[in-house]
């Protein structure tokens, strides 16, 4: 109706114009000729005004009709540029809603005020499966994206907050039933959409699917919580540190309390310790060499070492890592675990293998090998050396008399003695039965003489008591055998010492003998 109105509105128009030329003719000619009589009474005159009278009215018209064309030309042209820039504008609106509404990866739509869709674009129809003729102009769509009522009806309140201007959404994640019977979850922005005139005439809401990022988070923190199971039972501790002087950590797991003694807090970054500060210096060093010489194999390496706790304890590490490159860092990553049981248990192996049981000083082979070492040692750097070969006298009637328990708590306590009253250095021995060995490096004949009375003496006036408290009083019998002088090795020199030590034996007992080269020993 309001079209028909608009093209009867210019005919109109200018019928209501010709009519007001017509009339405007009809008084000028009707009146313009009486006027012109009343006024000029000369006939030459009057003829000569109704001339003029006639062009005026010509040039006079002709002026109102050439202004009236001007305006309504310049006013069609006007028209005609703002419905060109109106057509550029709809084609460019078309080419950004073709370019970027439609070719979007994420899901845009626009409601109007009684939630009915008005845009719907490509991304929306293959994320839910219903093309944009079955959604258009209508708001039947939701109940079948949202099957659940509860759910449904909280989600079209949410729209209608939007439509009173209450907030708008960011992150809104909802979880919608597609055209396929999938289940997809969708996080959604969406604000009001004004009009020209700045009033609400809609909602704009922009979805995005994140089914799948949700579904890889899910599965990064079951991995996370396995990950952080792992490690909280791990026997030790898993690290990843830097590979500087400090050892910097920069991720140790929660085993590390148990192994040091200290919070993870307190290790990381060096915060309240460095891992290097708990390991000796000198291991240090010869940590980090073995571990640059590993990286530089690209191996992974192995490490043993002791730490102290922050209880003061001092325990023992087995570290296994390797190096890794992150970004332009090198990294070490890897484990460790507490083996002082196991090096506490290879220490009592080493010392059932290289001690005597029932005293705990070294066994036969392996003084000997020591001799051996010593005896090197003395020849690179021209020193001597002395050994003494001691012998108990009389001790098979201490086992005859009064048992063989209280023969081993003897020879325990006269170990006991003899380790207790000579150097460092020096090595004791049992080598089995009643007999000892002590080698005493860097000790020539007259020293070792001396130091054997002392022993002598000692063990003389020193009874060994029994668990009783009964007292068992010892003698010995003591060889002296030199190197080089009485042999230049550990066979010949420990000959030498127990032929000196049966001829103190012969000579009485209780007594010295030192080993010469012409077989004439000294007896003291």
């Amino acid at each position: 109706m309001e079209q028909q109105k608009g093209r009867r509105s210019p005919l109109r128009r200018t019928l209501w114009a010709v009519l007001f030329y017509l009339l405007i003719g009809w008084l000028w000619v009707a009146f313009s000729d009486a006027l012109a009589a009343w006024w000029f009474q000369d006939p030459q005159t009057l003829s000569m005004v109704q001339t003029y009278k006639g062009a005026l009215f010509v040039l006079v018209t002709g002026l109102v009709l050439f202004v009236l064309i001007y305006r309504q030309l310049s006013t069609d042209h006007t028209l005609l540029s703002l419905h060109a820039e109106q057509r550029e504008e709809t084609l460019q609106l078309n080419q950004f809603r073709e370019n970027v509404i439609e070719r979007a990866s994420i899901w845009i739509n626009v409601l109007d005020t009684d939630g009915r869709i008005v845009l719907w674009n490509r991304a929306a129809e293959k994320i839910t499966g219903y093309s944009r003729d079955e959604v258009m102009h209508s708001d039947e769509v939701w109940p079948l994206l949202y099957p659940d009522r509860a759910i449904r009806e909280s989600i079209l309140a949410k729209v209608a907050e939007i439509l009173r201007d209450e907030g708008v959404l960011m992150g809104f994640e909802t979880c919608i039933l597609t055209k396929q019977g999938q289940e997809r979850t969708i996080s959604w922005n969406s604000s009001s959409l004004y009009g020209a005139e700045g009033e609400i005439i809609g909602t704009i809401a922009i979805g995005q699917d994140v089914t799948d990022i949700r579904a890889a988070e899910k599965l990064i923190r079951r991995r996370d919580r396995q990950l952080i199971t792992l490690m909280d039972n791990l026997p030790g501790m898993a690290y990843r540190g830097l590979y500087d002087e400090h050892w910097t950590m920069k991720f140790v797991s929660s085993g590390c309390e148990n192994l040091t003694g200290y919070q993870p807090d307190e290790l990381i970054d060096n915060r309240v310790v460095s891992w290097a500060s708990l390991i000796r210096v000198d291991e240090n060093d010869r940590l980090m060499g073995e571990v640059e010489s590993a990286m530089g194999n690209a191996e992974p390496f192995s490490l043993e070492y002791s730490l102290e706790r922050k209880d003061g304890r001092r325990v023992w590490m087995w570290e296994r890592g390797r190096g890794v490159v992150d970004g332009d860092e090198l990294v070490l990553e890897g484990i460790v675990i507490d083996i002082t049981d196991r090096k506490m248990l290879e220490d009592e192996l080493s010392q059932m293998a290289t001690h005597d049981a029932l005293t705990g000083l070294l066994d036969r082979r392996e003084t000997t090998r020591l001799l051996d070492e010593e005896i090197l040692r003395a020849r690179r750097y021209n020193r001597s050396l002395a050994l003494l070969w001691i012998d108990l006298d009389h001790f098979k009637q201490v086992n005859d008399e009064l048992g063989h328990a209280a023969g081993d708590t003897v020879l325990r306590g006269f170990s006991e003695l003899l380790s207790s009253k000579v150097r460092q250095v020096d090595l004791v021995s049992r080598f089995g039965g009643e007999e000892f060995v002590v080698v005493l490096p860097e000790m020539d004949a007259s020293e070792a003489e001396q130091s054997a009375e002392r022993l002598r003496q000692l063990v003389a006036s020193s009874p060994q008591r029994l668990d009783d408290g009964r007292p068992v009083s010892l003698t010995m019998s003591v060889g002296v055998a030199i190197f080089p002088d009485h042999g230049d090795d550990a066979p010949s020199l420990i000959a030498a010492a127990d032929q000196a030590m049966y001829r103190a034996k012969a000579s009485g007992r209780n007594r010295i003998v030192v080993a010469s080269t012409d077989n004439a020993d000294h007896t003291s």
